[in-house]
């Protein structure tokens, strides 16, 4: 009997592990697909724009997903809730917490709109530094960010359902439908022939395809998910506990916004539009490679809650490990080329780009290798539903970002030290994270340490030691020198990754999988 339930439980994580792998692909699809698309139009959008305009649409949107605050808390409630009450099979209760999260999200985007439109107006006109000439375009895009912010705000619970029973096949379709129209959007933009302010048409069609997007997510969870059909209810245990979650959780991500949107308006209003264009623009290379490791997250992290919520421990833990490796494996690989070609890469990209671009562009992508090993913790955080004195401590310290970065560029240090705080205060987060979920579920401090940081140390040592001798000691230029140091970054980060961050069933694996690959097309 104990044998057959032991096999029922290794096939059921063997299924896991396929379907985590299948989800990953389909994001991979979606994802190859939107980053080459995504490069061309984000070189179109600078050139359209110009460096200004294009640093005011970067900062005034920020300013709005500042009031996403609230939402934000809610949001990973939701998607928190959905995921816990679909591994234990209690689909009454799910369709109370759908109808309940929706509510509050319809009365949020409410509460939302009246602050954006008060304070937000008055931030905007009074205290961001954007050229008087240009302030009534800012005035546009803001609020054709407040339109698109308050639509998104009530999608968030569909958007939840479909991350809940990992259909990424609905997220890998409807984006590269998303990519096709923006697509369309940047070349109107840039090669229409008549006149128009170009910022504020830009805004105007970009909320219209986000809208459209969000109406085609609500038609789908319709019409596939039982649960997201809307019952005017208002379940008071159900919003005691998912208010008490996210009230918690609105320390961590106050600690989020100021950490990005917060400091985004500090550089705007020491530095100006230009050193927002430049940060944009290091996000727009940051946002692309770390799509990869994204993707492979977002088909892990209901694994997570799920394994969590059936009690199974080991599993919860063996995915925790292996996810924050993997993750930063498959960033690290895209990442190191980048890192050592930055200025070439953005010459060949955007031609010309402001100044501390390459600098940003760096910066950004240590600090999201930093970021990216704590994402599995943060997911097994949320899954036990304890996060009060986390969110204290770990929000604290995040926060701590805001007023160090103030005080640097108060005194007069360069754009370039916000970055580097980031990194130092992510690195503090990671810790204080492992300390307390070794008290909370039993997750072994030393363990994560040996098993997954020391181990990502001895791959990312290894990797880069050949590259910085190449890049010293061979005289080449241009694209002779970029596609050496490329096929060089690639080759020792792979064989690092492989020999001494895989185990052995994990190589195991991974050959057997290229061999699959290998005879399938042998066969076609």
């Amino acid at each position: 009997m104990e044998t057959d339930v032991g096999e029922m439980i290794e096939n059921n994580h063997r299924e896991n592990t396929k379907r985590i792998a299948k989800n990953t692909l389909m994001l991979y699809v979606r994802m190859l697909f939107s980053m080459l698309v995504s490069l061309y139009t984000s070189r179109v959008v600078l050139q359209a724009l110009g460096v200004e305009d294009y640093g005011i649409n970067n900062v005034v949107g920020g300013l709005v997903t500042m009031f996403s605050l609230i939402s934000n808390s809610l949001s990973a409630s939701v998607s928190r809730f959905l995921t816990f009450e679909l591994g234990r099979g209690d689909m009454e209760r799910l369709k109370e917490t759908f109808s309940t999260s929706l509510l509050i999200h319809l009365v949020l985007a409410g509460v939302v709109f009246v602050l954006a439109e008060s304070v937000g107006v008055w931030f905007l006109n009074t205290q961001m530094t954007i050229p008087a000439e240009r302030l009534y375009a800012a005035n546009w895009v803001f609020q054709a960010s407040i339109l698109s912010f308050m639509f998104g705000l009530s999608s968030v619970p569909y958007n939840a359902s479909i991350t809940s029973h990992e259909r990424m096949s609905a997220f890998a379709y409807i984006g590269m439908l998303d990519v096709v129209l923006r697509l369309l959007i940047v070349l109107f933009i840039a090669y229409a022939p008549f006149r128009f302010d170009r910022l504020i048409v830009y805004s105007l069609l970009t909320v219209g395809v986000g809208m459209a997007l969000q109406c085609i997510y609500l038609w789908y969870c319709r019409k596939n998910f039982e649960e997201c059909r809307f019952r005017l209810r208002f379940n008071k245990k159900c919003w005691k506990e998912m208010g008490a979650f996210a009230g918690w959780n609105f320390i961590g991500c106050t600690a989020g916004l100021l950490k990005d949107q917060g400091v985004n308006i500090l550089l705007n209003l020491f530095w100006g539009p230009v050193v927002n264009a430049a940060r944009g623009i290091a996000l727009s290379v940051n946002a692309a490679v770390t799509g990869f490791a994204g993707n492979f997250m977002a088909a892990v992290n209901p694994q997570i809650i799920k394994s969590y919520a059936a009690d199974d421990r080991g599993y919860t833990f063996s995915l925790v490990e292996r996810g924050s490796r993997f993750s930063f494996y498959i960033m690290f690989i895209l990442a190191l080329p980048i890192l050592f070609e930055t200025e070439f890469v953005l010459t060949i990209w955007l031609k010309h780009f402001p100044e501390h671009t390459v600098n940003f562009v760096r910066l950004v992508l240590v600090l999201s290798l930093c970021d990216i090993v704590s994402n599995t913790l943060i997911v097994l955080q949320n899954s036990t539903g304890r996060i009060r004195n986390y969110q204290l401590a770990v929000g604290g310290m995040l926060m701590m970002n805001f007023p160090l970065s103030y005080l640097c560029l108060k005194v007069g240090l360069s754009p370039e030290t916000v970055f580097i705080i980031a990194v130092v205060v992510s690195i503090c987060c990671l810790l204080l994270r492992l300390l307390f979920l070794r008290r909370m579920a039993g997750l072994s401090m030393s363990g994560f340490l040996k098993n997954v940081c020391l181990n990502l140390i001895k791959v990312t040592a290894l990797a880069i030691a050949i590259p910085l001798a190449v890049s010293a000691l061979v005289n080449l230029h241009g694209w002779g020198h970029f596609l050496l140091m490329v096929f060089v970054c690639l080759v020792c980060s792979s064989a690092s990754v492989y020999f001494l961050g895989c185990s052995r069933n994990e190589r195991h694996f991974i050959r057997q999988h290229i061999v699959a690959v290998k005879n399938k097309f042998l066969v076609r």
